[in-house]
């Protein structure tokens, strides 16, 4: 049984703007992660928030991530999408991520 994805915020949107290639390759590792696989290349990203991963795509046109939680049982929930423009994660793309996973906890915690 495979995890329904919910984008947060502009994900969806943003993973729609990469170029073809990494679109396919984050919607690939995407659905491992949906039926209960680990992606190919990824990382924890836990200062985002506990059980953050991000997925790590390098090709010609760059390199882009998408940031993901699945330990909730309801979900999988794509956090942020964004091409890396430098070595480190700016902080920018960390803050949307946080406020993303914030947004999250805080509606799961108003549901019985």
């Amino acid at each position: 049984m495979e995890k329904e994805i919910r984008w947060v915020g502009s994900a969806h949107d943003d993973l729609l703007n990469f170029p073809a290639s990494a679109r396919r390759q984050a919607g690939f590792q995407l659905s491992k992660v949906q039926a209960g696989l680990e992606p190919e290349d990824w990382k924890p990203f836990d200062e985002v928030g506990g059980g953050t991963r991000e997925i790590r795509i390098r090709e010609v046109n760059g390199a882009f991530r998408v940031m993901y939680v699945a330990k909730f049982d309801e979900a999988l929930y794509v956090l942020h999408c964004f091409q890396k423009k430098t070595q480190a994660t700016s902080q920018k793309d960390k803050r949307i991520a946080e406020a993303r996973y914030r947004a999250i906890v805080h509606e799961r915690k108003g549901k019985p």
